[in-house]
């Protein structure tokens, strides 16, 4: 059923029997076309960190869970309440950036447009479904331990979109590789891939940045769609951790404050990502389980494609730049 509705949502759109918009700025999609656990939040930053000091950017997202709807620029007063917990986790990280939400992508970023006149670049988390805006150039990812090709539709696998939605992608980044991937290991990815000569195929790793921390027997929190790997790297280096896992993008309860606040008496730190400190610091646990808590902070790499990357997207927002301009001037 969920096939039958996506292939006709996506004719309405092809046939242009439902609108679809473009946007006087560059703009880059960091999308997927699975459910979750890709890791949008960190590429999202990867660019960010990239972009930033070449352009004026501003950072577009649906504030997912959020209790707040429209447009929301981040401030101050912003909390993962307001504007969601993935978009308040780039905020508090990226004070300089311009930061918003709002479920209507195409009005969006024509509010950032009036909000910021020297915008040159809105990076759209999480917007590949959103077909609304014609979308100047999209970086789709894939996890290596669940590559788009060889997954299925909802219920029966993760994919919440066609197959074929990753030709909309001009670069593909397989995610959650090996720091030490081999190239002959990339090249058997790149074979079973198989992408058209249009798209460019990346490889990135996790980044664990690395923390001081007291005691030995963290209790280790998480709320995240795949924790598998942040478990693995917390087990390396505190073997006597304890886990208390939840399901992604978790509201915490009551009942999980107070197993929280109880589980937490016997151990020395609380360690959790960085997507569950903006959760967390919400509830109303005491001051004093708060002050136990830690993100662990994470960044993705490239290695040697960096450049690759980055001459990539430069080159896209230098001639989209150039003709909005000679548009202008006509």
């Amino acid at each position: 059923m969920l096939g039958l509705f996506l292939h006709i949502r996506h004719w309405l759109y092809d046939k242009q029997i439902l609108p679809s918009h473009k946007v006087s700025v560059p703009t880059i999609c960091i999308g997927n076309i699975a459910v979750g656990g890709t890791g949008k939040t960190p590429h999202t930053e990867y660019l960010i960190r990239m972009l930033s000091p070449m352009y004026k950017v501003a950072v577009l997202s649906r504030g997912y869970k959020r209790k707040t709807s429209g447009f929301v620029m981040a401030d101050h007063t912003s909390t993962a309440a307001t504007i969601g917990d993935e978009p308040m986790q780039i905020h508090r990280k990226f004070p300089d950036i311009t930061v918003a939400v709002c479920e209507n992508r195409v009005r969006g970023v024509h509010q950032l447009q009036r909000m910021v006149p020297d915008l040159q670049v809105v990076l759209l988390d999480d917007a590949m479904q959103h077909r609304s805006l014609q979308c100047g150039f999209t970086v789709l990812l894939t996890a290596l331990d669940n590559l788009y090709i060889t997954d299925h539709l909802m219920p029966w696998g993760s994919l919440r979109d066609l197959k074929q939605r990753s030709l909309a992608a001009q670069a593909v980044i397989v995610t959650k590789c090996p720091a030490d991937m081999k190239p002959i290991d990339q090249r058997v990815i790149n074979n079973r891939l198989r992408l058209p000569a249009y798209q460019q195929l990346y490889f990135s790793h996790i980044v664990y940045e690395p923390i001081e921390v007291t005691g030995s027997n963290p209790l280790v929190i998480s709320g995240i769609a795949h924790p598998e790997a942040f478990y693995a790297y917390i087990r390396e280096q505190f073997p006597k951790a304890s886990f208390l896992t939840f399901e992604d993008h978790h509201r915490f309860t009551k009942a999980d404050e107070r197993k929280i606040e109880a589980i937490s008496a016997a151990h020395d730190c609380i360690l959790t990502t960085e997507k569950d400190y903006e959760r967390l610091l919400l509830t109303r646990l005491p001051d004093s389980v708060k002050q136990k808590i830690q993100a662990v902070p994470i960044r993705v790499d490239l290695d040697k494609q960096n450049d690759d990357l980055k001459r990539q997207l430069t080159a896209y927002i230098d001639e989209d730049l150039k003709h909005l301009q000679k548009n202008k001037k006509a």
